[in-house]
C-alpha cells in the first residue's frame, strides 16, 4: 500500500456553526423516508444469519467497505457476531483476504451485506435490535462547509444511530469531523463525549493503514450509550 494519501483540506477550521441547531431539529422530527424493498430484504437475511449463529451480542460495522474491519472486529470479539454494512456492491463483493498470521483461521462470526445504512439503522431500531458495539470507521468527511449535512452527525439519521445505544466509536483522519461527532453525541446523550488523538500499531481498515503510512494524525471519539 502506497503512503501517498492527501490530508483533508477544508475552509472549515472549527465545529460547524449550525451543528447544535441541526442536531436539535433532527431530534425533534421523525425521519419518514420510505425503506426500499432491497434494503428490507437484505436486513431480513442478515438478521436471519445473526439468529442462526445464536443471536450473539451484535457488533455493527457501519460503512465497512471491503470488510477488512469487519473481519478484524470478528477476530477481536469472538463471542460476538459482526455485521458489516456498505452501500457499494463492488466493495462488499470483493474477496477480501484475512491478513492474520498463519495458521490462524479466518474468523467465521461475521457477514458483510450491501445495504443503505440510513434504511438499515432504522430497520434495526424498528426491530428493537440493539448493537453492543457500533463503529463508524473513516466515513466520507464531506469537508466542504456546505457539505455539512452529508456528514453522519449532520444527517437526519443521527438521532436513530444514537438511539441504537451500545458503545459507539467514530474514527477519522480529520479532527473536525470527530470533534463535531463528539459534540453531537454530547448534545443527544447528555454525556460528555471527548475527541482524542488516536494511535495504533494494528490498523483495521485499509484507510486507517493508508493514513498511518501517509503520516496523518488519527482521531476518534467513543461513548457508552447503554442499552435502550
Amino acid at each position: 500500500m502506497h503512503a501517498n494519501s492527501s490530508p483533508v483540506h477544508s475552509a472549515q477550521t472549527d465545529i460547524h456553526d449550525q451543528l447544535a441547531a441541526t442536531i436539535a431539529k433532527h431530534a425533534s422530527h421523525l425521519f419518514l423516508k420510505p425503506v426500499s424493498s432491497h434494503n428490507q430484504t437484505t436486513f431480513d437475511s442478515s438478521i436471519a444469519a445473526w439468529r442462526a449463529a445464536g443471536a450473539l451480542p451484535l457488533i455493527l460495522d457501519a460503512g465497512c467497505g471491503v470488510g477488512l474491519s469487519t473481519m478484524h472486529l470478528a477476530a477481536q470479539y469472538p463471542d460476538h457476531f459482526v455485521i458489516g454494512v456498505d452501500q457499494s456492491a463492488d466493495r462488499v463483493g470483493r474477496n477480501t483476504l484475512w491478513p492474520g498470521p498463519q495458521p490462524q483461521p479466518q474468523p467465521r462470526n461475521f457477514i458483510r451485506v450491501r445495504a443503505n445504512l440510513v434504511d438499515y439503522w432504522r430497520l434495526l431500531l424498528a426491530a428493537k435490535i440493539f448493537p453492543t458495539r457500533h463503529y463508524l470507521l473513516y466515513p466520507n468527511p464531506w469537508p466542504k462547509i456546505g457539505q455539512f449535512t452529508r456528514r453522519w452527525h449532520g444527517h437526519p439519521i443521527f438521532p436513530t444511530i444514537v438511539a441504537l445505544g451500545g458503545v459507539l466509536e467514530c474514527r477519522s483522519n480529520w479532527q473536525i469531523y470527530v470533534q463535531e461527532c463528539a459534540s453531537a453525541l454530547t448534545q443527544l446523550s447528555g454525556q460528555k463525549v471527548d475527541s482524542a488523538h488516536f494511535t495504533t500499531d494494528t490498523p483495521i481498515t485499509p484507510f486507517e493503514h493508508k493514513y498511518l503510512l501517509s503520516g496523518h494524525a488519527l482521531w476518534r471519539c467513543q461513548v457508552a450509550l447503554g442499552t435502550p
